[in-house]
């Protein structure tokens, strides 16, 4: 079977991410579109604002075929280490295309920046290590180097999917076999615009538009609605147990948390007793150097207590935990599982339980907040549409 693969979030799953799963079909005539999506927590450091589960079946029901869950490990990272590990499951997967949306123009050639990189890794490195200006962020950075390849790459920090597109396009380039690239361009608004307009909006408006109660039913899915109304969980959930953590925690102890480097700890300390939610607490801790999505990951490394020996052990530890698929999606792996190298879960038991440890403790901390989120792992089956 022909596979086309993606690489998302859906939070929540909206009508541009219809759109795309259309157009992605349509480009590759694939017969089975796979989605390796983030869990319960995600890449720019946040809850999902409703679970796994129901983010997969919401895919399932406007055109995905098997949704496969990127790891806590992989999900929340940035963007390098986001696509490297979403782009290692599509490969897991023998997935022959890749599609991924971009606010850049879909005629660039990724295919060719990705060899490019490939072929010159250790002059992007040596370019890179020059440029020792703290406040300069990794895109920011890496931007200003490319740009001395191509001027359009000056515009990085502005095109978020474009980033993610470049990064997808690198990690791909280092298989052997690498997968055909199909990006689709997005519609009407940018990854972060707030315009809540139209049948199309961005996540971040809807997100944006729930949390104050007001009507998204023209841009999302009838089962997506249905969801949002249910429950929806945001950072303000979860700031009296970040904020706990901190307190109760050492120096020592938050200096174990996986990316506390340079003293980050001192930080955290110092301006937890003056923040009275969440949203001051990033305000104070976040900087030129540090940004907010830098920040927000660290303090979900601490929410959840990710140490840096577990993150890297758990990167060694690969599987394929399948959150769903149509018919068409089982029939496809039915047919691969023979020569997928990696262990495919279905159902978590104690066989499993030691290989997912960082997930499952990611989503039972998830769980907490809201008594209508359920068991995210245990007993549970791939959903079949």
């Amino acid at each position: 079977m022909n596979t086309c693969g993606i690489i998302a979030e859906y939070n929540p799953f909206h009508n541009g991410h219809r759109y795309q799963l259309q157009e992605a079909r349509e480009q590759t005539q694939a017969d089975v579109m796979v989605v390796v999506m983030s869990g319960n927590f995600l890449q720019r450091g946040e809850p999902a604002i409703i679970d796994k589960w129901r983010r997969a079946e919401e895919a399932l029901s406007q055109g995905a075929d098997l949704v496969v869950e990127l790891p806590v490990q992989w999900s929340l990272q940035s963007a390098d280490y986001f696509a490297k590990g979403g782009v290692e499951l599509l490969h897991a997967l023998h997935c022959n295309s890749l599609s991924f949306g971009t606010d850049h123009s879909a005629d660039f050639d990724y295919s060719s920046f990705g060899c490019f990189t490939t072929t010159h890794q250790k002059e992007i490195d040596e370019a890179y290590q020059k440029y020792d200006d703290p406040t300069l962020t990794y895109a920011q950075k890496m931007a200003a180097v490319l740009a001395n390849d191509d001027p359009a790459f000056a515009r990085l920090k502005e095109q978020p999917n474009h980033v993610l597109g470049l990064t997808y396009a690198k990690e791909n380039a280092r298989f052997e076999q690498a997968m055909d690239i199909y990006p689709v361009e997005r519609k009407k608004v940018n990854h972060h615009s707030a315009e809540l307009a139209g049948k199309i909006a961005s996540a971040t408006a809807i997100r944006q538009a729930v949390l104050e109660k007001r009507n998204v039913k023209n841009v999302v899915p009838v089962k997506t609605a249905k969801d949002l109304t249910d429950y929806q969980v945001s950072w303000e959930n979860y700031w009296p147990f970040l904020r706990y953590k901190i307190l109760a925690s050492s120096l020592a102890e938050l200096r174990e948390i996986y990316q506390m480097v340079e003293g980050l700890e001192y930080r955290l300390k110092s301006k937890i007793r003056q923040a009275s939610n969440f949203e001051e607490y990033v305000q104070l801790v976040k900087s030129k150097r540090y940004t907010r999505a830098r920040i927000q990951r660290l303090f979900c490394y601490c929410l959840l207590n990710l140490k840096d020996t577990d993150v890297k052990k758990a990167w060694r530890n690969n599987y394929l935990h399948i959150l769903g698929f149509t018919q068409k999606g089982q029939q496809y792996l039915q047919q691969e599982k023979k020569t997928i190298s990696w262990p495919i879960i279905s159902k978590v038991g104690q066989t499993e339980e030691e290989k997912m440890a960082l997930g499952i403790q990611s989503d039972n901390i998830y769980q907490m907040v809201n008594a209508k989120i359920k068991e995210q792992n245990f007993g549970q089956f791939p959903i079949r549409v």
